[in-house]
């Protein structure tokens, strides 16, 4: 990591909020009223990715002959609103995510936000923990036409911000994520997550909890 770094980029699911397992765990309801056989490691694939993704996978484990669009309508209008599956979003926040930000604010660093979210749902988490203001930027899976393990997004997020990939720093979780960003050219810490199966070996280092990014960046 010896070239100067001028922007962070944080993933947002699994980073900033620990949203990964509840949405996990409702879909996996979903597919488990229809297909009660499935064991929870097939939703492991699922976790990192954009909404077209994730729902192509799940038509494909429910083999209901149902397009990824209509799989996730009828999750949508016909199953989620009985089976209601509430997120307070500030109770799985990682505040330590706000420290960072502050501290790249401080060295002069651009901020940004990388996320196979939908834009107008990362914006409103990001919102309610009190994160947004301390961005310069939010690219969503919406904005790239081949999402994460492509490198597509972090190009992009470094072309907005106007730096090049080299120069910018990730904090990821997922495999795709992870070998996303090393594939843009982007350095990449992971931030250590063994509930899912994945594969961390592309990061440039690890950390068991946020509060230790800041070590860490000073150290390497």
């Amino acid at each position: 990591m010896k070239v100067n770094k001028k922007a962070l980029i944080f993933d947002m699911d699994g980073v900033i909020v620990d949203t990964e397992p509840h949405n996990m765990q409702q879909v996996y309801a979903y597919v488990r009223s229809l297909r009660p056989e499935v064991p929870v490691g097939e939703m492991y694939q699922i976790v990192g990715r954009t909404s077209k993704d994730v729902w192509t996978r799940i038509a494909g484990i429910i083999g209901r002959g149902m397009n990824w669009e209509e799989t996730r309508r009828d999750y949508e209008e016909n199953w989620k609103p009985w089976h209601p599956y509430p997120v307070n979003y500030r109770e799985i926040f990682r505040k330590e995510s706000l420290t960072i930000l502050r501290w790249a604010k401080e060295q002069g660093m651009l901020t940004a936000v990388a996320s196979a979210t939908a834009y107008d749902k990362v914006k409103a988490i990001l919102t309610e923990v009190g994160v947004l203001p301390y961005l310069d930027l939010i690219i969503s899976g919406e904005s790239v036409k081949r999402s994460k393990p492509d490198p597509e997004i972090y190009v992009k997020a470094a072309e907005r911000l106007g730096v090049l990939p080299q120069e910018c720093i990730a904090i990821e979780d997922s495999t795709v994520g992870i070998t996303a960003a090393r594939c843009a050219g982007v350095t990449v810490v992971a931030l250590k997550d063994d509930r899912f199966g994945f594969d961390q070996s592309l990061a440039d280092g690890k950390i068991a909890e946020l509060r230790e990014f800041l070590d860490w960046y000073s150290q390497s």
